[in-house]
């Protein structure tokens, strides 16, 4: 499996971009796509294939235009769009390709090819994930980074929750814009009078192995995951780049920074268990779940998708571990009523190149995250945001449409959809984007040119990545481009 390199840091590039959702109806944005480039791989999920990485395009500011995908729209039909889709699905650089097209106010499949195949899906498994999120947990939900003092000893325990978005950075200022200081657990510590000589690290709030079945170790170096471990800073990283190499022993490093910051010795942090009776001394809480359940999705972060994989197993009452939390999260979705007959995780993030999952599921989670409150085809003009969806629509997935990105804007989509044959989709489709060197895939929605929302998931194995990606890219181009009624 080829190794993630020498790709580019994507924070501070664009300006704000925001396109709503409503239940059943999908608000889109028409914005003015980047600037014109042939495609670069310059996504989160690229892995290197000597392809030659160049500067990336200026950002361009949208401009935004809101409305409502009009319940009046032409309906399309399964003949007319089959027919449109015929020249872009022939092509070679698709590989083994399945999939599945929905009409969303509908909810009738308009197009399928082996939707119930199941297949290496990449980073589209983080859909399952963040559905399994939005059923268990409160939008709200943080998790927690406690200090505790060993009694009669002068000796601290810092105890992980499952946040590796916490920030040892002088200014407070992290990779994660709203991950919590290091600095306010040393303020707290300090508050207290005491004073330590050694510091333990406790990872017990995880178990089992920190890396899953069909995960590269080089891409620790290659950057991007960390040995999942239940505290982090910055996700890891050895610096403030995206793909800054990450560091082997993300826990042990928290507790040598806290120490170096309280003015103790490195060396005396070592890895342990805090003991019952153990006192507070400090603590720290994440940003929100909805905020970042918009991290991972948005920059297909996959360590936070692992961390939010634990807290759905935490949640549940399984395992915090590879195989407790993939389970955790089939769990969750056969609650739901969805079938995952078929699927095989071996994480939540879909590194592994093990996981297994068919179009068929990706595409109805979507589908129903883009129905009303009583399922699809329950149609309302009831705007929402992003935290609040769920309760304003009574449609628990639905927020997870604010979370994809968007075509030629945001994420991992920032820069396609920008050559002249697919730009028609920018800023009209939003889409969970999944690549491995044995796998492309999409998964999300699209305006049609009739105004009749779309959701599709499509899975290119076997192919090589940036052919199969551009061919991705063509399929939703025409499904946009399509008045298929």
């Amino acid at each position: 499996m080829a190794g993630r390199n020498n790709r580019r840091n994507r924070r501070g590039r664009h300006r704000g971009l925001w396109i709503g959702v409503s239940v059943g109806l999908v608000v889109v944005v028409a914005v003015a796509a980047a600037a014109a480039v042939r495609f670069k791989p310059w996504t989160e999920e690229f892995r290197h294939h000597g392809l030659k990485i160049t500067a990336a395009p200026a950002p361009v500011a949208p401009s935004p235009q809101v409305a409502a995908a009009s319940p009046n729209a032409p309906e399309p039909s399964s003949q007319g769009l089959t027919s449109a889709l015929a020249p872009v699905i022939a092509s070679p650089d698709l590989g083994a390709f399945s999939g599945v097209v929905t009409d969303a106010a509908t909810g009738a499949a308009l197009w399928s090819s082996g939707q119930d195949k199941p297949v290496i899906p990449a980073s589209t498994t983080k859909i399952l994930t963040s559905a399994a999120a939005l059923l268990v947990l409160p939008a709200d939900h943080r998790v927690t980074t406690r200090v505790v003092a060993a009694p009669e000893e002068n000796e601290l325990v810092l105890i992980g929750g499952g946040d590796p978005t916490l920030t040892a950075n002088p200014d407070g200022k992290g990779y994660y814009p709203d991950g919590p200081k290091l600095s306010d657990l040393v303020s707290r510590i300090r508050a207290t009078g005491r004073t330590f000589g050694s510091i333990v690290v406790d990872n017990s709030a995880y178990t089992g192995p920190t890396q899953a079945p069909g995960w590269d170790p080089a891409d620790i170096a290659g950057g991007s995951w960390a040995p999942i471990e239940p505290v982090m800073l910055e996700g890891g990283r050895l610096g403030s780049a995206e793909y800054a190499p990450r560091t082997p022993t993300p826990a042990l490093d928290v507790g040598r920074r806290l120490a170096q910051q309280l003015g103790m010795d490195p060396a005396k942090v070592h890895v342990g268990k805090a003991p019952a009776d153990a006192t507070p001394v400090a603590q720290v809480q994440s940003a929100p779940l909805w905020e970042r359940l918009t991290q991972m999705m948005t920059d297909s972060d996959d360590v936070v998708a692992e961390s939010i994989g634990r807290e759905v197993a935490a949640a549940t009452g399984a395992q915090p571990s590879f195989a407790g939390a993939a389970q955790a999260v089939l769990t969750a979705l056969n609650a739901a009523g969805f079938d995952t007959s078929g699927v095989v995780l071996h994480d939540t993030s879909g590194l592994s190149t093990d996981d297994r999952i068919p179009a068929r599921l990706l595409n109805k989670i979507i589908a129903e995250a883009a129905a009303g409150p009583q399922g699809a085809g329950q149609n309302t003009t009831e705007s929402a945001t992003v935290g609040a969806t769920s309760a304003s629509t009574g449609n628990p997935l639905a927020p997870l449409l604010d979370y994809l990105p968007v075509g030629a804007g945001t994420g991992s989509l920032a820069y396609r959809y920008t050559t002249p044959r697919d730009k028609v989709a920018a800023g009209w489709v939003r889409a969970k984007t999944g690549t491995l060197s044995v796998s492309s895939a999409l998964a999300g929605y699209v305006l049609d040119d009739d105004g009749r929302v779309l959701t599709f998931a499509l899975m290119s194995n076997g192919g090589s990545t940036d052919p199969s990606r551009l061919a991705l890219d063509a399929v939703v181009a025409t499904l946009r481009n399509c008045g298929c009624s």
